[in-house]
């Protein structure tokens, strides 16, 4: 009996790691094992994979020694760095010079790399359309990311990079339709009338890195580009009145207007959704719904993933 090969997973009980995790443990036919990382194995979501068949395992990416443990032994890995864990740019660039060094050292044959674009490359920042934050970056979470492919290619690990996009689930939380004065639900976004939003399902990132795990090393080097559904604010506040049964209506908020508002992250959401506005063109351009559904036939659009979810948006 051949042995299955070891996928290392981080961010193993989030959801673009623990959808990797999932997808990977239900279709044992493929030949992988799930390697959880996590910095705590004690958790319902470690304790829950677990029973699912995965090995779980402690590490820390600021325990670079643990990382490297982890990965000893396996063939790849799905990797992902919570940049909202602490908000900053500077410490997740050396989560992901981390991982790296454990990957080439490991000598890992072929790593996912949950990433996305570099939006100073379009957007320099003397351009003065939108804040500079921490320093040197238009949107930290984004850039530091981007930034980071590079290491991978210096590193010569090989690597397939996965650009994601906005997840489907903001809308169960932070942009959910609230009721305006008037009593109508509001859809209420920092995005233009007419712009393009390319949202995905969280769940859909997991699912797609396990299909390129399972193509072998067709994509080593390649730049995949993910999305579930391409819409403009009005589109999504359309849907979202079918699936309510009631009026929903789409709200533009202004980039500046949303920028000044007490919520968290407030500046760093506003310059993700301006540089979603101003350059739609090029980043849905380098979503192919087309090509994503090819790799991942069971992608979500927003209409199934509203199905799904409904519910438990509020």
């Amino acid at each position: 009996m051949n042995r299955k090969k070891i996928i290392a997973v981080t961010g193993a009980t989030g959801g673009q790691g623990g959808g990797a995790a999932r997808a990977i443990l239900a279709d044992p036919d493929a030949g992988f094992a799930v390697r959880a990382l996590t910095r705590n194995p004690d958790s319902p979501a470690a304790r829950e994979l677990a029973a699912r068949g995965a090995e779980v395992v402690r590490a820390d990416f600021d325990n670079e020694p643990s990382v490297h443990k982890a990965f000893e032994g396996a063939y790849g890995a799905f990797l992902v760095t919570n940049f909202w864990a602490h908000g900053s740019a500077a410490r997740e660039t050396e989560e992901i010079n981390a991982l790296v060094r454990a990957a080439k050292a490991t000598g890992l044959r072929h790593v996912v790399w949950s990433t996305l674009e570099d939006t100073r490359e379009l957007l320099p920042l003397e351009d003065d359309r939108m804040p500079v934050l921490q320093g040197e970056y238009n949107v930290p979470h984004f850039d530091a990311k981007g930034a980071a492919n590079e290491l991978f290619r210096q590193a010569g690990v090989p690597t397939t990079f996965l650009n994601t996009t906005f997840f489907f689930q903001g809308f169960q939380r932070n942009f959910a339709p609230r009721r305006g004065e008037d009593g109508v639900l509001t859809l209420a976004l920092p995005l233009e009338d007419g712009k393009l939003l390319a949202g995905v399902d969280v769940e859909d990132i997991g699912r797609t890195a396990f299909a390129v795990l399972n193509s072998g090393e067709r994509f080593i080097g390649e730049t995949i580009g993910l999305a579930g559904d391409h819409l403009t604010g009005a589109q999504y506040a359309e849907k979202f009145a079918a699936a309510l049964g009631e009026p929903v209506r789409f709200q533009a908020v202004p980039y500046d207007v949303f920028r000044s508002l007490d919520v968290p992250a407030a500046d760093e959401v506003g310059n993700m959704f301006q540089y979603y506005g101003d350059f739609d063109r090029e980043f849905t351009g380098a979503r192919d719904l087309t090509t994503a559904r090819q790799l991942n036939p069971a992608l979500k659009s927003f209409d199934d993933w509203l199905a799904d979810n409904i519910a438990h948006v509020n």
